[in-house]
């Protein structure tokens, strides 16, 4: 996918997720799971093309966030601010399966998520300069 495509679906999850804090974060805890991690997901996937770190045909799996070894492995390239977003990013990728298939999470739970997805998107418009 290209950078203009991930920016396209980057803003829909976002939108997602705004919706979601507006309309209550406890009835909308799935979109929450699915729409941050893919859009932790997209914010990588821009800035590794942005800066040519990967071939054009690199695809990121949300799963390799869930693992530090796979971290290591995945992502051996620098880039501004990179251990801030690989511990945002995992930080969300952890709750992703909790919340789009498990059980009610308590509203702790998903505002510590949207704090993370906010810090995240923040450094993301920092490092790219896009708007989101």
């Amino acid at each position: 996918m290209n950078v203009q495509s991930h920016l396209e679906s980057l803003r829909e999850s976002v939108g997602e997720i705004e919706e979601a804090v507006k309309k209550g974060l406890a009835t909308k805890q799935r979109s929450l799971g699915f729409h941050a991690s893919a859009a932790a997901i997209d914010m990588l996937e821009i800035i590794f093309h942005e800066r040519n770190l990967v071939d054009p045909g690199f695809v990121v799996k949300h799963e390799w966030l869930n693992s530090q070894k796979k971290i290591k492995e995945k992502f051996p390239f620098d880039f501004p601010h990179k251990s801030e977003i690989l511990l945002l990013a995992s930080k969300i990728e952890a709750q992703r399966n909790k919340l789009c298939y498990g059980k009610r999470q308590s509203e702790e739970i998903l505002e510590h998520l949207v704090k993370d997805f906010n810090s995240l998107k923040e450094i993301f418009i920092e490092v790219t300069g896009h708007e989101l």
